[in-house]
């Protein structure tokens, strides 16, 4: 089960414009015990489908209707591991970047409120088969 959080639900140095918590689960782990380098990734993707769902959109129903969203580039910064069973709260910010949609993510660790990952994620929109200036990002936009 995923839970919403406000800014006043839980106290983090920076405001973010979503939150999401989540529980890391034995089999994201590799031998070390910690959580597998690429799961970092699947955790960011992961809320930025579940904070599409809250702006009434999601890519199922953009792509019925031909826009897709790609992502171009990610980067990852690792800061400390996580282990299985801990509880994380998954963070994003979104602005826009000339044609891109670029989120910038952070996730904690809730026990102690360290930060595990922080990333930055680009995404572009393809309509009908060509790349766009990204006009649909302005809608989005304007309803978070």
């Amino acid at each position: 089960m995923h839970y919403l959080y406000t800014q006043k639900q839980f106290d983090m140095r920076k405001e973010y414009i979503f939150k999401m918590e989540m529980k890391v689960r034995d089999y994201e782990c590799d031998l070390q015990g910690v959580v597998n380098n690429s799961n970092y990734q699947r955790y960011m993707e992961h809320t930025r489908h579940e904070y599409m769902e809250t702006l009434d959109e999601n890519f199922a129903n953009m792509h019925e209707k031909g826009i897709d969203a790609f992502v171009s580039k990610v980067e990852i910064r690792f800061k400390h591991s996580l282990g299985s069973g801990d509880r994380i709260l998954s963070c994003l910010n979104m602005k826009r970047e000339g044609i891109k949609l670029v989120f910038e993510q952070d996730i904690y660790r809730m026990s102690d409120n360290i930060l595990a990952a922080s990333g930055k994620v680009e995404t572009v929109i393809v309509e009908n088969g060509k790349l766009t200036r990204g006009d649909f990002f302005d809608r989005l936009i304007k309803n978070k």
